[in-house]
């Protein structure tokens, strides 16, 4: 089957610009796509790389773009190569809306999802939280490894006596701290539980660089706190090759930037894993595709990590 192909890029700033180890993050850049049927059936679909987490740059999907014909084949689709992953997602999940007949949005089981709030670096924290959770949030993830250690620790555990009984907290490193460092935050991590029996730790995010795979399972082993990987489990290569290497713990899935949907099905279907959903900072094109992912995928019923449109103009849960 053919399709009509068009597609248009974006820009969105965030609010305020987004902290993590990797840098300092104010515009986010993507592409919409769209194809239509030969029966009319019309299907959107996001590209939303994230080239520190091993996708494409912006510049290279608009170049694969730019390039295609007026119409594409469902064969193409299928073989877009690995190394463009977020085309790869964006390009399935219009396929799928296109030849299913899928809502735009994320209408049927949206309510059944909660959701994660991303939280600001640095002090900031400390009030950020209090709207989102008046807003129903209860699970949060805070970055660290952005400002000096000292001082990150210090307002974590200001945060979390602030922080209601109920609430889960996610830490993300991003792959910023060493060994000697990712052995202070599990441990405080760990110390703070036993001292707190209400507060719920869900887990330190990829507090290694994903070289040092070796040394997160080992610090996996070692303390209560749970480890995620996340850049380390970026691709669907990788997410398979830290699996088969012996990861039993929670993955970090990316959806708008792992690649191919069907084989990503394929792989969870199969291998049952302890995986959260979480978002690349897409608009609702993407964010509903990852969403129905999400909805058949997520075992464990963690919260997905899409509490993110604070960061931009419109806000929502």
């Amino acid at each position: 089957m053919q399709y009509k192909f068009n597609f248009c890029p974006y820009k969105r700033e965030f609010i305020r610009p987004l902290q993590t180890n990797h840098g300092i993050w104010d515009i986010r850049e993507g592409i919409i796509i769209h194809l239509v049927s030969e029966t009319g059936n019309i299907g959107s679909g996001e590209i939303a790389p994230i080239p520190w987490f091993a996708s494409e740059t912006i510049e290279q999907a608009l170049a694969f773009c730019q390039q295609l014909p007026l119409q594409v084949s469902e064969e193409f689709i299928f073989s877009i190569p690995d190394k463009l992953s977020a085309c790869q997602f964006g390009f399935e999940s219009a396929w799928e809306m296109a030849n299913l007949a899928l809502e735009m949005e994320h209408k049927s089981n949206s309510n059944s999802f909660k959701f994660s709030a991303l939280l600001p670096a640095g002090f900031v924290v400390l009030d950020a939280w209090k709207p989102l959770w008046n807003q129903g949030y209860r699970t949060f993830k805070w970055k660290i490894s952005v400002h000096p250690i000292v001082e990150e620790i210090a307002i974590f555990k200001l945060l979390v006596k602030a922080l209601p009984e109920g609430t889960k907290l996610r830490l993300d490193a991003n792959g910023g701290l060493n060994y000697e460092t990712a052995n202070l935050w599990l441990f405080n991590c760990d110390r703070m539980m036993s001292k707190n029996n209400s507060l719920d730790i869900e887990f330190i995010e990829q507090p290694l660089p994903a070289s040092q795979f070796a040394e997160m399972l080992e610090l996996g082993n070692c303390y209560s706190t749970k480890i995620a990987l996340d850049e380390s489990v970026s691709t669907l290569h990788n997410l398979e090759t830290c699996y088969q290497d012996g990861w039993q713990g929670v993955f970090v899935i990316k959806p708008g930037i792992i690649g191919s949907l069907s084989r990503l099905r394929n792989f969870c279907h199969r291998y049952q894993i302890d995986a959260v959903f979480s978002s690349v900072f897409e608009t609702d094109v993407g964010r509903n595709a990852a969403l129905r992912l999400a909805d058949e995928l997520s075992l464990h019923k963690r919260a997905v990590g899409f509490g993110v449109n604070h960061w931009f103009q419109e806000e929502e849960i």
